[in-house]
C-alpha cells in the first residue's frame, strides 16, 4: 500500500511538471513574449499616395538600422542613473524690517549670469552692469500701464554669510514722465514702491528656483567672480592675537544673527542687552557625538550617567567699528581652558548663522 501511494505521488508530479511545461513552457499556452521584439522585422515605412496629404504621418519610433540589426538584446534591464539630491537650503528669502533678500546657495559668479538671463527672457535691456561689484541696472520700465511713472529695478548680488552662498538685493526707484530722465541716479536705501521690489523679487527667486542648474552648472562669469572672496561673516586673527569673528552687515542684522546663531545652536543665553551690545551665555564646548554604548558597556558601566560637563559664563559682545562688527568672546569666571572654549564658542556661532 505503501508503494502504490509513493507510485501514484509521482506520477502526479511528473504529470505536474508536464502540464507547467505544456501551459508555460516555450511552445506553451502562456509563454514569455518578453524577448519576441527581437525577432520583429523592420518593415519599410508607410506610403502615402500623391493625391492625399501625408504631413500628419511621422515617425515616432525611429530605430536606426544599425541597431536593430546588430545590437544584442538586453539581458538585464539597465539601471537608471540616481538622481542628485538638492542642498538643504536652495533659495529662500529674507527680511528684516524693510529689506528683503534672497539668499540662494550658489556663488556669485554662477548667479550673475542667471540674473542676466532672468532680464533677457523679459526683454528688458540693462543700462548698467558691472560684474567686479555685483550690480547691474534696468533700463527704465513700464509697469502695469502707469503712465505718470517711469520705474527703473537695481539688483546688487553679494556674497553670502558663508562660503559658496549669495544674497541678491533689489532696488526700485521710480520718475514722474513729467520731469526729464535724471543722468545720474541716486538710488535709495529703501525702494520707492516696497510692494515693486517684492514683485520683481519674489520672481526672481521663483526663476532661480526652477532652474536645476544653479546648483550644478559650470558655467560661471569670470568677471563676478571676485565677488565670492569676500564672504560677509570671517574668523580672524587681530594685532593683539585674539580671534574675533566680523561681520560684514549692519548692526541691526548682526545683532539679530548672533541671537539667532546661539539659539541653533542651543546655546542658553542667560542676558542681553541690545544698547550695551552684549549676550550672556552659558557654554560648555562643542561636544562630539559618540556612540551610545551597547547592552554588554551598560552593564559593566552600572548604566550609570554621562560625567557632566562644566559650562562657563562668557559675554558675547558686538562691536560696530564703522566697516564691519566685530564679534568678540569673553568669559566671566575663571577657568584651565577658558580661552580655548571661548575659540569654540566663536567657532559655534559662525557655523550656526543663516
Amino acid at each position: 500500500m505503501n508503494i502504490t501511494f509513493k507510485l501514484a505521488l509521482l506520477l502526479t508530479v511528473l504529470m505536474s511538471l508536464a502540464g507547467c511545461r505544456y501551459v508555460t513552457g516555450e511552445n506553451g499556452l502562456l509563454r514569455n513574449r518578453g524577448g519576441d521584439y527581437t525577432d520583429a522585422l523592420v518593415l519599410p515605412p508607410m506610403t502615402i499616395p500623391d493625391e492625399l496629404d501625408s504631413y500628419t504621418i511621422d515617425q515616432l519610433y525611429v530605430i536606426p538600422e544599425q541597431v536593430a540589426l546588430v545590437t544584442a538584446p538586453f539581458r538585464d534591464v539597465p539601471q537608471p542613473k540616481p538622481i542628485e539630491a538638492r542642498r538643504n537650503e536652495g533659495v529662500i528669502i529674507q527680511a528684516l524690517g524693510s529689506k528683503r533678500w534672497i539668499v540662494i546657495d550658489a556663488t556669485p559668479s554662477q548667479v550673475w549670469p542667471l540674473i542676466r538671463d532672468y532680464w533677457s527672457g523679459l526683454q528688458i535691456l540693462l543700462d548698467y552692469e558691472n560684474p567686479s561689484s555685483g550690480i547691474m541696472e534696468t533700463s527704465w520700465v513700464e509697469v502695469d500701464n502707469d503712465f505718470e511713472k517711469r520705474h527703473k529695478y537695481r539688483i546688487s548680488i553679494e556674497p553670502g554669510l558663508h562660503s559658496g552662498y549669495s544674497e541678491i538685493y533689489v532696488t526700485h526707484y521710480e520718475n514722474l514722465r513729467t520731469e526729464p530722465i535724471p543722468i545720474v541716479i541716486s538710488w535709495p536705501e529703501i525702494s520707492n514702491a516696497l510692494d515693486l521690489e517684492k514683485e520683481v523679487g519674489d520672481s526672481i527667486s521663483q526663476y532661480l528656483a526652477d532652474r536645476n542648474d544653479v546648483y550644478q552648472s559650470s558655467t560661471s562669469s569670470l568677471l563676478a567672480g571676485s565677488i565670492q572672496s569676500e564672504r560677509k561673516a570671517n574668523m580672524v586673527e587681530i594685532s593683539s592675537g585674539e580671534t574675533v569673528l566680523e561681520l560684514r552687515l549692519d548692526y541691526n542684522r548682526a545683532w539679530v544673527v548672533v541671537r539667532s546663531a546661539l539659539e541653533n545652536a542651543n546655546i542658553d543665553i542667560t542676558d542681553s542687552n541690545r544698547e550695551q551690545s552684549f549676550y550672556n551665555v552659558s557654554f560648555s564646548g562643542i561636544q562630539e557625538e559618540v556612540d551610545e554604548p551597547g547592552f554588554i558597556g551598560r552593564i559593566f558601566r552600572g548604566g550609570g550617567s554621562e560625567e557632566s560637563v562644566e559650562s562657563l559664563d562668557y559675554s558675547v559682545r558686538l562691536l560696530d567699528t564703522g566697516t564691519v562688527i566685530t564679534v568678540t568672546t569673553e568669559v566671566l569666571n575663571s577657568s584651565e581652558n577658558a580661552s580655548e572654549k571661548a575659540l569654540e564658542l566663536l567657532q559655534a556661532i559662525i557655523g550656526n548663522l543663516s
